[in-house]
């Protein structure tokens, strides 16, 4: 696997080895000592799979400390533009933010650590998402940021995105609490 450190403190994208023959392809998808040992620990404790029509955008969400959640992210079916948000106040990037396109073509995954805001655009029919998280889902905890904020100037590259009603009372980044790298990285 091909690891790349992105500009933003600790996301990372994952490209895999594919070893393709005649009867299909082949490929890891995750090897916890190898993350670890070129990332981080990340101990995964649920995985997830949604499925999103063209234009759908869900996001941006993260769960607030301490139920907060590491990321590892990729497409089984379709494309995507995901985009990542550094929450954490006293990082160097906090308020920035980067797109990257994930598609089932290479199978490139994303890792988004903790005190990151996470959302996605479906730019293909029916794209399939999954998702490893490393702490539980909390509802209580849940929250995000508007996607169409005028602080983050977030290019979704789609006009008219269809969203649920409840990701569209998200607040803006001015309106949420904020936390530090370290409360964000703190356990249950």
């Amino acid at each position: 696997m091909k690891y790349i450190a992105q500009t933003l403190g600790g996301v990372v994208t994952i490209t895999p080895d594919i070893y393709e023959d005649k009867r299909g392809y082949f490929f890891e998808s995750f090897d916890p000592k190898e993350f670890e040992e070129r990332v981080c620990r990340f101990n995964v404790v649920q995985e997830n799979e949604s499925k999103s029509k063209n234009r759908v955008l869900r996001g941006l969400h993260y769960q607030l400390p301490p139920y907060n959640q590491a990321k590892l992210v990729r497409v089984v079916k379709g494309m995507v533009l995901d985009v990542v948000v550094d929450i954490r106040t006293d990082s160097d990037t906090y308020g920035q933010h980067m797109s990257f396109f994930l598609t089932d073509d290479d199978n490139a995954q994303l890792f988004i650590p903790r005190g990151f805001a996470h959302g996605f655009i479906a730019m293909s029919k029916n794209v399939r998402f999954q998702y490893k998280v490393d702490n539980i889902y909390a509802p209580k905890h849940e929250s995000g940021l508007i996607y169409n904020d005028s602080f983050l100037n977030i290019d979704w590259h789609i006009q008219n995105p269809i969203i649920s009603d409840k990701d569209k009372e998200l607040p803006e980044m001015r309106e949420v609490q904020h936390y530090t790298k370290e409360q964000w990285e703190r356990n249950p």
